[in-house]
Order: structure tokens, then C-alpha cells, then sequence
């Protein structure tokens, strides 16, 4: 037993101790590290918090779609979405998202991927062939200037997500929230001391490495 449990979804089933998988190829995966969070900033300091977690999705070539601070089990969590490029394809995106319940010396992660396939960019192109591009691709919100990485547009935004269901973006999000109604806390993790302070070590490294798709 693990520091969280009910990761379980209709249409998903469990392929390891703590990992599920669907049809479509998604993961759900808990995991748990014993170690300080690397977590840039205190979860209180919101801005200063998605500006640094923003520069350093970029900075490892993905892009920061959200990031937010939300209660999941009962504890403070930073809720992530994000996006990085498949690492073995020209073309295609991984998208990501990641609950991180942060303890002063610990952290337990919840993450959900899921990967484009077959054609892919229809979603961006459809958005962007009704905006055009002046409208379609902004500024990144949380670190207006940023450069590098995948870039920040209105196709990612969660408005498109009924007109797109089988999107892997818009799968994501839906096993994000599910996922907040149903996890529930071990005590013995609950109990620990809150996290206060910035991390030490990259923090983008653990969400990305294992993006690769494994089928």
C-alpha cells in the first residue's frame, strides 16, 4: 500500500502494483519519492510557482499548458498539464498530467499520459484555421517573454475539449479530474510536515522521463 489509493477508472485496468492502462494506450501511475519535493516554489506563491515550473518545461523542450494549486485527498497538491514532443516520431506530443501532494521530505505523485496517434495535429489545426494565427498562439501567460520549448496557443485550452473527446489532451484533463474525487490519503502520509520551501533539483526531469511509449 502505497501513500495514496482509488486510482482505479471505469475502462481502465491495472497492468502493474501501482500503474493502470486503457485502450487507448494511457497510464495512470502513482508513485511515491522519498526525497524533498523539486518544487521551485512554495505552493502559496502561485506566480512565482508557474513561472519557474513554465521556464523549466521549456527549457527541456515541452510546454506548460496549467498548473495550479488544488486539495486533492485532503492535502495541497500542484496540478500540472502539460505537453512535450514524442521523443522516437517527427511529429506527435506527449500530453501529461501530474497531481504532486508534496511533503517536507516526501512527495506522492499521481500521473496520467497519453499520446497522440495516427494523425495527429488535427485539434490545432481546426482552432487555428478558425482564429488565424494572430489569435490562435499567445504569449505564455505565466512567463510572458518565454521562449523555447513547444509553443503556448488557444488550441490547448480546455473550451475545446467537448468538441475534441478522443483527444489525448482532452483525456487527460477528464482522468485528472476524476481522479481528484476518488484518491485518498494513507494517514501515516497525511501526518507528515507540509512542504515550505523551493526544491533543490530540477523538477520536470521525473514527470518527462518515462514519456516514451511503451507498447
Amino acid at each position: 500500500m502505497g501513500p495514496l489509493d482509488g486510482a482505479d477508472l471505469p475502462g481502465y485496468r491495472q497492468v502493474a502494483e501501482h500503474a493502470w492502462t486503457d485502450d487507448h494506450g494511457d497510464v495512470i501511475s502513482l508513485h511515491f519519492f522519498d526525497l524533498p519535493p523539486d518544487i521551485p516554489a512554495p505552493l502559496e506563491e502561485p506566480d512565482r510557482l508557474r513561472q519557474a515550473l513554465a521556464r523549466f518545461t521549456a527549457d527541456a523542450g515541452g510546454g506548460l499548458i496549467e498548473a495550479d494549486v488544488v486539495r486533492v485527498a485532503g492535502l495541497p497538491a500542484l496540478r500540472q498539464v502539460l505537453k512535450v514532443p514524442l521523443p522516437d516520431r517527427p511529429r506527435g506530443q506527449a500530453f501529461l498530467g501530474t497531481y504532486t501532494l508534496p511533503r517536507a521530505a516526501c512527495s506522492a505523485v499521481v500521473k496520467v499520459q497519453a499520446f497522440e496517434d495516427g494523425v495527429t495535429g488535427m485539434r490545432e489545426a481546426v482552432v487555428l484555421a478558425e482564429l488565424g494565427p494572430e489569435q490562435y498562439f499567445l504569449e505564455h501567460p505565466y512567463a510572458p517573454g518565454l521562449r523555447g520549448g513547444l509553443p503556448f496557443h488557444r488550441g490547448d485550452a480546455q473550451e475545446y475539449d467537448a468538441r475534441f473527446p478522443g483527444h489525448p489532451l482532452t483525456r487527460v484533463r477528464t482522468a485528472l479530474a476524476h481522479l481528484a474525487g476518488t484518491l485518498g490519503a494513507e494517514p501515516g502520509f497525511a501526518e507528515l510536515p507540509p512542504f515550505t520551501g523551493p526544491a533543490r533539483r530540477g523538477f520536470l526531469g521525473r514527470m518527462t522521463k518515462r514519456t516514451r511509449r511503451d507498447r
